[in-house]
């Protein structure tokens, strides 16, 4: 029996994946670091910004032959916070359905705790989930890692096997698994396309997600 449903943010509750892979990408072409959106999301969804940085910092360092700038991750957080303070919304269906679970619930994303924050407070999702909010601040290794799992279904107080996790990201289905978690891919999310679908099956999710909506019918059955 499912006790508990611990949500993704990112792409799954606020449809802000679409905005970062715009943002990020026009600034890295801008130093001469093209990348293909498609292979982007591929590669990086589900990462910490600790890890997303590190990652592009190499890259950096192999293509051009020199680091990113000092102040990059500071410069890109910068603007993707403008476009979240003007563009944010809630995945279409998201409140709802996170109002129609009654039994527990908490949000478990690779981003910082002040931005989660921001981000949910934003499309009015905060209070439905405070205490029950984790980020990649709350443990060592995020994901694919299953600590952040693991530590909100240990706060929450709930087996992790009687947990279900809804996630957009490849990482994330990585790390639900191995938290000996049931995982969903939810594909409801401006950002995703076929590929990115057919990457989540790969993954092992138990099922896939096209809408809140159906998501909800399906969490009433639980």
């Amino acid at each position: 029996m499912i006790e508990a449903i611990l949500f993704d943010c990112d792409g799954v509750l606020v449809d802000s994946e679409i905005l970062a892979v715009e943002v990020e990408t026009q600034m890295l072409a801008e130093l001469g670091l093209p990348y293909d959106p498609n292979e982007f999301k591929a590669r990086f969804m589900g990462m910490s910004d600790k890890a997303f940085f590190a990652e592009l910092d190499a890259d950096s360092v192999e293509r051009l032959g020199k680091p990113l700038p000092g102040d990059f991750e500071l410069r890109c957080r910068e603007r993707l916070y403008v476009e979240v303070g003007k563009r944010l919304v809630a995945v279409d269906g998201a409140i709802d359905a996170v109002r129609a679970w009654s039994r527990a619930k908490g949000v478990a994303s690779s981003s910082t705790t002040d931005k989660l924050e921001i981000k949910l407070r934003k499309v009015g999702l905060f209070e439905d989930f405070h205490p029950h909010v984790y980020s990649a601040d709350h443990v060592t290794h995020a994901k694919p890692a299953p600590d952040l799992f693991l530590y909100a279904a240990k706060s929450l107080n709930v087996e992790p096997s009687r947990c279900l996790v809804i996630e957009d990201s490849v990482n994330g289905v990585r790390a639900a698994l191995a938290a000996d978690m049931q995982v969903w891919g939810f594909a409801g999310g401006g950002h995703m396309d076929e590929a990115a679908r057919s990457r989540l099956h790969s993954a092992g999710v138990g099922r896939m997600l096209a809408s809140w909506p159906e998501a909800a019918v399906l969490f009433a059955a639980l």
